[in-house]
């Protein structure tokens, strides 16, 4: 059986080789890096959680879990911290912390917290999606498979089918569609949406009739 894989992320090189000496020794696989720029760049959907240093040179930990978050990123975060102020631990979690570690800290409080975030991240509902045997999302590494099979998608194609799936039945508009893709993009018209719907039902194959179009209103994604 796979061990859970844990991303360690702080600037000072004995707390990352005490973390990952004692982590390992608890069963867990482990990554360290020494910024949170060395961490958004090997991030992947096989870590499961990640300990995550908040004063660091460059990105603070704070920065980086908010960027995680407003891509849609639900990697479970433990702040690790030399502060222990409430307004630091409040903005821990609004910045998307599952838990927050003052430093110094007890291996075994660590090993605890570890442990009792994933049970939760792992009981924790999956909102707003239908069931769908043919289709995995994976988020953290923004792939999509079908039958298992992996299907190479644009971004653009990524963010519609995510919309959509995520909020399905519910319909959406072109210009709705417009405003949560392209955002503050200028000068994109309606019709981009369409090309972008007809690639993706072409690259879902003989599940692309799910996404429908209701004619006068929008898309929308049906399970069949």
């Amino acid at each position: 059986m796979a061990k859970t894989k844990l991303l360690i992320v702080d600037d000072e090189a004995d707390i990352r080789e005490i973390l990952e000496f004692n982590l390992r020794n608890e069963g867990f696989e482990t990554e360290a890096v020494a910024s949170a720029e060395d961490a958004l760049e090997v991030l992947s959907a096989a870590h499961s959680l990640i300990i995550l240093d908040v004063m660091m040179g460059g990105m603070s930990g704070f920065r980086m879990a908010e960027q995680l978050r407003a891509e849609g990123n639900k990697t479970p975060i433990i702040f690790l911290t030399a502060r222990d102020t409430e307004n630091d631990m409040l903005t821990g979690f609004s910045t998307g912390g599952d838990d927050y570690v003052s430093k110094p800290f007890s291996i075994k409080e660590l090993s605890a917290r570890v442990k009792a975030v994933l049970k939760r991240a792992v009981n924790e509902p999956v909102a707003d999606a239908p069931l769908v045997e043919w289709l995995r999302i994976d988020e953290a590494a923004k792939q999509v498979f079908v039958d298992e099979k992996a299907v190479k998608l644009t971004k653009k194609e990524y963010e519609i089918l995510c919309l959509l799936v995520k909020k399905s039945p519910n319909v959406f508009t072109r210009e709705e569609i417009l405003s949560r893709v392209w955002q503050d993009e200028s000068h994109v018209l309606e019709r981009t949406v369409d090309v972008h719907v007809n690639r993706l039902r072409k690259k879902l194959g003989e599940y692309g009739n799910c996404i429908i179009n209701r004619s006068g209103y929008g898309y929308c994604f049906v399970v069949n």
